[in-house]
């Protein structure tokens, strides 16, 4: 169930690059924050098994700008086995977003709803954690190089006023039940006066993903739960 509450957050960069799947060789950004991407920062700030991010709408605060730079990167993906950089290292030119700032609007996702933990809890957990700057890990804009800042907006921002075309954008990932990963698209999405609306069927879908989720018994849900409670604990102080 979605929760009515929309907890909003504002993200800044020098860079960021939301990779075009179709264009392979070369990097090429889509103009606006992807939905997955909105996602993977809302959980760099707060991550919890018991719910998911659904993202709402993206602001587009700064005109588009693209930027283009020759990256390092590697030939192969990385395995069981260490890569050597000298032998799979292989230059790319990236056409890459320049100065971007979004406000992501999001609610929280919660199935089945639990009075020990309501969605309000979550809410003002993550009210709380932007205030204060934390986050499980430093989130960032397409790629891990363009670390992004994240802080309150202050309610005196504006979309920009134009519209963007896109046509197809990917949306996000969906784990079936047996973890094996289907890409999901949106197709005739557009930046309309400056916001992208992420409320689509597609967001559905990706609420009942499996790989939001590790088992209950798993070591991974114990050490979650045992952060859970030193966190909650240091909120009451």
């Amino acid at each position: 169930m979605i929760d009515n509450q929309i907890v909003r957050i504002k993200v800044i960069g020098d860079f960021a690059c939301f990779t075009r799947p179709d264009l392979k060789v070369e990097r090429m950004s889509y103009p606006c924050m992807t939905p997955s991407a909105a996602r993977g920062v809302l959980d760099c700030i707060l991550w919890k098994p018991e719910f998911q991010w659904y993202v709402r709408k993206i602001w587009v605060l700064n005109p588009v700008q693209y930027f283009t730079v020759k990256r390092n990167e590697i030939n192969s993906k990385q395995g069981r086995n260490p890569i050597i950089i000298e032998y799979k290292r292989a230059q790319r030119n990236s056409i890459v977003l320049k100065k971007v700032a979004y406000i992501i609007e999001a609610s929280i996702y919660q199935e089945p709803i639990s009075d020990k933990n309501p969605p309000m809890k979550y809410v003002e957990m993550f009210r709380r954690r932007v205030r204060k700057w934390q986050c499980w890990r430093r989130p960032y804009l397409g790629t891990r190089e363009f670390s992004a800042e994240f802080m309150e907006p202050d309610s005196k921002e504006k979309p920009i006023s134009e519209t963007i075309p896109i046509g197809s954008m990917l949306f996000d990932i969906f784990y079936d039940a047996k973890g094996h990963p289907e890409p999901i698209f949106f197709y005739d999405v557009a930046v309309k006066n400056g916001i992208l609306n992420c409320e689509v069927p597609e967001n559905e879908k990706m609420m009942h993903s499996s790989h939001f989720r590790p088992p209950l018994d798993s070591e991974t849900s114990a050490v979650i739960y045992d952060f859970n409670q030193q966190e909650e604990m240091e909120a009451v102080l």
